[in-house]
């Protein structure tokens, strides 16, 4: 099973309380090669600005742009994103964070490279603080720029590595991981197809705080044969500066999913059939 052109894409975009990001990310993925895709936002209980902006952004997209959102009770990733799937109409959904602006080509890649029983996991770009704020306040068309542009960026120490965007690699068998790994999970730049997602019965949202509810959701993916295909040299993304998450549930959350790799786990506890209980 490929992504063929016929296959509706969802891209499912999580954000928080940071809109004029998102405006970037939205104004992005308004600007696709590929034609074939819906935008829900899955918003974690923001602000009246973050509705206004996507509300703006969807008045001139060229594709259906739907907001989804829940009221502000603490940090809820897993239960906004399961509630973007079932507003999504898409049989192939890619994830990405708020903060992540993507290149042209970024659906087009992710549909590439979508094969039957697999989860993509692409990578990023980072970009410092100072390129970030000239990013939002001149509404920079990060995609746009040339290869002059980013080896002054990287000369000047404000990305972490070019290479990506001008060497794209194609789809090879060096891309899958078929055993399950912790490096190389990016929550903000993955996509799998439904069934594969409603099997494992989505994002847990008994994992609570910061972390690794990302890495639990690849890891019950893997225990019921769905491999990892790495998205790196095909489907890198701009990842916008942030302050840090707190991160005292990191560790305690990591235990979670290391029990799970070793029990075979494949449904979340709490996740798409929950929602509604």
């Amino acid at each position: 099973m490929n992504a063929r052109r016929d296959v509706l894409i969802s891209v499912i975009v999580s954000t928080y309380n940071r809109p004029d990001a998102l405006e970037r990310v939205l104004a992005s993925l308004s600007a696709q090669s590929d034609t074939h895709y819906e935008i829900i936002v899955a918003d974690d209980g923001s602000a009246n600005a973050t509705r206004e902006t996507v509300e703006r952004c969807a008045a001139s997209s060229p594709v259906r742009m739907e907001h989804v959102w829940h009221p502000d009770d603490g940090f809820r990733l897993a239960e906004i994103r399961n509630k973007g799937i079932v507003q999504a109409r898409g049989d192939y959904l890619i994830f990405l964070d708020g903060d992540c602006v993507a290149q042209h080509d970024f659906v087009a890649r992710h549909r590439q490279l979508a094969s039957e029983r697999v989860i993509i996991t692409g990578s990023r770009i980072l970009l410092d603080e100072a390129l970030t704020q000239r990013v939002i306040g001149q509404k920079l068309p990060l995609a746009d720029q040339g290869f002059g542009f980013w080896v002054q960026e990287r000369l000047a120490g404000h990305v972490n590595k070019i290479a990506p965007l001008f060497v794209k690699l194609p789809d090879r068998k060096w891309r899958v991981i078929e055993q399950f790994k912790w490096r190389g999970i990016k929550g903000c730049n993955m996509s799998a197809w439904r069934s594969d997602i409603e099997r494992v019965n989505g994002f847990d949202t008994s994992f609570t705080g910061w972390g690794h509810e990302d890495a639990d959701f690849v890891a019950r993916l893997a225990n019921c044969g769905v491999h990892r295909k790495l998205g790196a040299y095909a489907t890198e993304i701009f990842h916008l500066w942030h302050r840090e998450q707190p991160r005292e549930q990191a560790s305690s959350n990591e235990e979670r999913v290391k029990v799970r790799i070793a029990d075979g786990t494949v449904r979340a506890e709490r996740g798409l059939a929950e929602l509604a209980s």
